[in-house]
């Protein structure tokens, strides 16, 4: 009697399909490591986002500030315009300070900055954006 033999298995045109296990596993090891630094890098791009975005607003509002500021001194120069922690828009606070320079002369600088931590206080390390003026008194 004779056995049956399978000619695909000794046949040297035949190939197999597929990938094995330990490949598999090799395959997704390499695939898991590239991915750390991309991923890194993407939470950085968009902390960097969050950052450009709030300075820009920041900026936005301290302008706006200022311009409000400057035409109030038109009609009411003797009146301080000074102010400490003053809600802008949302978390947007704003500290402004008021300095005589002369009797006709006054400097005035807003602060605008996010309300990172929530305690209604805007510190140095939350301040974005300062502008600084000049406001003569009008005849």
């Amino acid at each position: 009697m004779r056995k049956a033999i399978n000619h695909k298995l000794i046949s040297p045109n035949y190939r197999r399909s597929g990938f094995t296990l330990t490949e598999a596993l090799v395959a997704s090891t390499l695939l898991v490591i590239a991915m750390i630094p991309i991923l890194r890098g993407l939470t950085g791009a968009n902390l960097s986002a969050a950052i450009i975005e709030q300075k820009s607003r920041s900026l936005s509002l301290a302008q706006a500030e200022m311009q409000r500021l400057t035409a109030q001194s038109i009609y009411n120069y003797g009146v301080s315009l000074a102010q400490s922690n003053a809600v802008l828009e949302g978390s947007y606070l704003c500290n402004v300070s008021d300095t005589v320079v002369s009797s006709d002369l006054r400097q005035i600088a807003v602060s605008v900055g996010y309300d990172a931590n929530g305690n209604s206080t805007l510190s140095a390390s939350e301040t974005a954006v300062t502008l600084t003026t000049q406001l003569a008194r009008r005849w």
